[in-house]
């Protein structure tokens, strides 16, 4: 927070020091000066919007890590490749706030795209961000798949919760927790598929299921999963006993029609929006390629009450 506020500050301070100049210019649109003035009022704005956004991440785990899910909805290659396309955006998202993407699992459809994919995203206010993402999302475009070149609809489902610290007071009996091991198929190196490392953990109580196969040995694979099934404990029991259903997991529902909180149209016309703030965009590719940071926002502003504004 101090960080984002002392670049704001100077931020301000080189736009004063810059207009002088400008005045002298003329405010000639060609002029060195001007072009300069308006370079620095453009990142004064962008690092004011980012000091503003630091302080709507004040929730009680937007500081801690994500766990994230994607999951294809109904509709096959259509799906499992939508679901690729997200995994890919968040990826490249992920890569440009310098936050940290671990896969610990995923299972790759017939065909080609990802039936399901779970990873963990870590570092500065990766569940803050990231919480905005949960939810049902749309796709419309021309098949590539399609011989008749139709247009199809496709849904995937993201599922985000903050992960629990290990020693958090969640108790998770032995005899309540069912473990099998299976041969991991993701890629992860010929060791991975020569052994049974892949663990899956169900809480049979709440039936609950957690897998993890992308560590190399079943000791770290079941840890990992260990710690995922608390982090899915603790949300159900925060549902349960906190209601703050919005908060932690969002309302669960049917990956469908009707039920999306964005959607992201690239035929007959270009366009992303977001069904909750308005946010929407025309540059739907930029958006793919992971600059989404526009609509978090608005999402930040929308959780706490405000509205998101259209680009």
């Amino acid at each position: 927070m101090l960080e984002s506020y002392e670049a704001a500050e100077r931020a301000v301070s080189d736009l004063q020091e810059l207009w002088p100049l400008v005045q002298d210019s003329g405010a000639a649109e060609a002029d060195p000066d001007w072009q300069a003035f308006e370079r620095e009022l453009a990142s004064a704005m962008r690092k004011s919007a980012a000091l503003e956004i630091e302080s709507l991440l004040d929730g009680e785990h937007d500081e801690q890590a994500a766990l994230v899910s994607i999951n294809a909805g109904a509709g096959g290659r259509e799906s499992a490749d939508w679901a690729e396309m997200l995994f890919r955006m968040y990826s490249m998202w992920a890569a440009n706030e310098k936050l940290t993407l671990e896969v610990t699992d995923d299972k790759p459809a017939e065909g080609g795209g990802l039936q399901s994919v779970s990873f963990r995203l870590a570092g500065r206010h990766a569940f803050g961000y990231m919480k905005c993402e949960h939810g049902v999302h749309r796709l419309v475009r021309i098949s590539p798949f399609d011989n008749a070149k139709r247009r199809h609809t496709s849904f995937a489902g993201v599922e985000v919760i903050p992960e629990i610290e290990a020693d958090a007071d969640i108790e998770l009996r032995e005899d309540e927790i069912k473990m099998d091991v299976y041969r991991a198929s993701s890629a992860g190196g010929q060791h991975v598929n020569k052994t049974s490392s892949a663990v899956r953990l169900t809480h049979v109580p709440t039936g609950i299921v957690v897998n993890c196969q992308n560590e190399r040995s079943q000791h770290q694979n079941r840890d990992v999963a260990l710690r995922m099934l608390k982090s899915k404990l603790a949300a159900l029991l925060e549902e349960q006993h906190k209601e703050r259903v919005d908060e932690l997991r969002g309302v669960q529902a049917d990956i469908a029609w009707g039920n999306q909180i964005r959607s992201y149209v690239l035929h007959p016309y270009q366009m992303v929006k977001d069904l909750r703030t308005g946010q929407e965009t025309s540059n739907t590719q930029r958006v793919l390629d992971g600059e989404i940071n526009d609509f978090i926002w608005a999402c930040l502003r929308w959780i706490k009450g405000g509205s998101g504004s259209e680009s």
